[in-house]
């Protein structure tokens, strides 16, 4: 084969093939161009499919989520449309945090739970001297010092102790008067001269010194009264004392008293004459027993705690002034519904815990705080037992309430809704209105009803829930009657004030 032929065939098969290759990109083309628009339609039927399978499960107004609607339309209470409710929803007047967020954050929670409280707790004391048991010896006359004592505050001495010797000068001219009356033999004037002894501040027992030996006794000594420490020594040999003037201070050891700190939440659990007990680190192991004697009417606006005051016997001394002990409260126990310290926000105005209402899904709940019991707060209203509430990470939850502006619509929305109707319902407010309705939810303090329009106040037929001026009305009603009710407004929101079954058939 010649060279020239070989050419030839090479040439026709290139040109073959790049036709070959041309048709092909052609049809793939075509194919890629008619799929596209079938694609398209696909992805547009899922997103309808989408859209269908998520229904609305009620119309709300963001302003007043508690209020809600069963079709979409225009807000009775501000200028604006109702927004629909799904499921998969944050709940109306509460807010939504990504799970995985909440995870990254370590978000914790913790059940409300129902506690046994109240049997008893510790506040810390000191030990004090009892300044009800003290002694102050004071000269009964103007004198000299002759003689004290070896004696020194601190000291703490028996009942009887010497503690100086005085020379009283006035007190040896009174003694001549009274033994000279009383050798005259005349028993109105010795009486008389006796007494005058007396009123001179002459103890008892030196005028009848005086009167066995018939002695003049210028030197009279001074004694303790009672045992106890010595506080405050103020003579000393030489000196000239008055009458009236302090010589001594004495205060008893034989009872003590426990000052506690008591904080403020805890003071009703207190009262005078509660049995205490006592345990002291000196003594460890050891508990002593006493009783509450006074509260004091007055709290440390420091430490917002009251001063409680408790005596305890002390027959041997061991307790000293300074001690440091703790003091031990009994109470009736009861009973509380309690939840973590940490959950709970205060705002200032009031309290608030976010409740889990599912995965990633939390409630703001305003709430009634009782007693601090350590770590846990007592809540008076606002939870139920059981109830899931955040312990950490909440202010997370609270930052991202604050965005939404859940917590600002939450605040009053009765307030709101008033202030929106104000113009039509300022001559209705106080007054009692009437409608028909369907009860769909039914409990002892409220009732949730599917009611007609209220034109006196532009609303709407709609279902929203009304609180129960008395529990009796509910009584003999059931979920699906169709009721006739009045109602009015209070400062917690719309009242029912009457309620009666219509008959059947009655219209709405």
């Amino acid at each position: 084969m010649t060279s020239s032929k070989k050419s030839s065939i090479a040439a026709a098969l290139l040109i073959a093939l790049g036709a070959g290759l041309g048709y092909g990109a052609a049809h793939w083309r075509s194919a890629s161009m008619a799929s596209q628009p079938s694609e398209a339609s696909g992805a547009a039927d899922a997103t309808k499919g989408a859209a269908a399978e998520r229904k609305a499960l009620y119309w709300y107004d963001p302003m007043v989520p508690q209020q809600k609607f069963d079709k979409p339309g225009k807000s009775p209470f501000m200028d604006m449309q109702l927004v629909p409710k799904y499921a998969d929803d944050a709940p109306a007047g509460g807010v939504a945090v990504d799970p995985r967020v909440a995870q990254t954050l370590g978000m914790r929670t913790a059940t409300v739970e129902r506690q046994r409280i109240g049997a008893s707790f510790q506040v810390p004391a000191t030990v004090q001297l009892n300044e009800r048991d003290v002694a102050i010896l004071q000269a009964r006359t103007a004198g000299f010092v002759q003689r004290v004592a070896r004696l020194a505050p601190g000291d703490v001495i028996a009942a009887g102790t010497l503690i100086a010797e005085l020379l009283v000068p006035e007190w040896a001219g009174a003694q001549q008067e009274f033994l000279a009356v009383r050798r005259s033999g005349d028993e109105a004037l010795t009486a008389a001269a006796r007494q005058r002894l007396v009123l001179l501040g002459m103890p008892a027992g030196l005028i009848q010194q005086v009167e066995r030996s018939g002695q003049v006794q210028a030197l009279t000594t001074v004694h303790a009264p009672t045992g106890g420490l010595l506080q405050e020594l103020m003579v000393r040999p030489g000196m000239t004392v008055s009458q009236g003037m302090s010589l001594a201070r004495i205060t008893g050891l034989s009872t003590v008293w426990l000052e506690a700190a008591l904080p403020e939440a805890q003071a009703v659990a207190a009262r005078v004459g509660q049995p205490v007990e006592v345990l002291l680190s000196a003594y460890p192991g050891e508990t002593l027993r006493g009783k509450i004697t006074s509260i004091l009417p007055e709290a440390n606006a420091e430490t917002r705690t009251l001063r409680v005051r408790a005596e305890l016997p002390n027959p041997l001394g061991r307790l000293r002034a300074g001690m440091f002990a703790q003091m031990r409260l009994g109470g009736s126990a009861e009973e509380a519904l309690v939840v973590p310290a940490e959950s709970v926000i205060r705002t200032g105005q009031r309290a608030v815990v976010y409740v889990v209402e599912q995965p990633g899904r939390f409630t703001p709940v305003p709430v009634r705080l009782g007693r601090e019991l350590g770590d846990k707060l007592e809540v008076l209203e606002g939870l139920q037992p059981g109830q899931q509430v955040v312990a950490s990470g909440q202010f997370l939850i609270d930052s991202e309430a604050s965005m939404q502006g859940v917590m600002q619509r939450q605040a009053s929305p009765a307030a709101l809704a008033a202030s929106a109707a104000a113009p039509s319902a300022s001559a209705s407010t106080g007054s009692a209105l009437e409608a028909v309705g369907k009860i769909v939810e039914l409990s002892a303090q409220g009732v949730t009803l599917d009611h007609s329009a209220v034109p006196a106040l532009k609303w709407p037929a709609m279902q929203m829930g009304f609180r129960l001026a008395r529990p009796d009305l509910a009584k003999g009603m059931k979920v699906g009657d169709t009721v006739r009710f009045s109602f009015r407004e209070s400062q917690d929101g719309y009242e029912v004030v009457t309620l009666q079954r219509e008959p059947q058939g009655g219209a709405r």
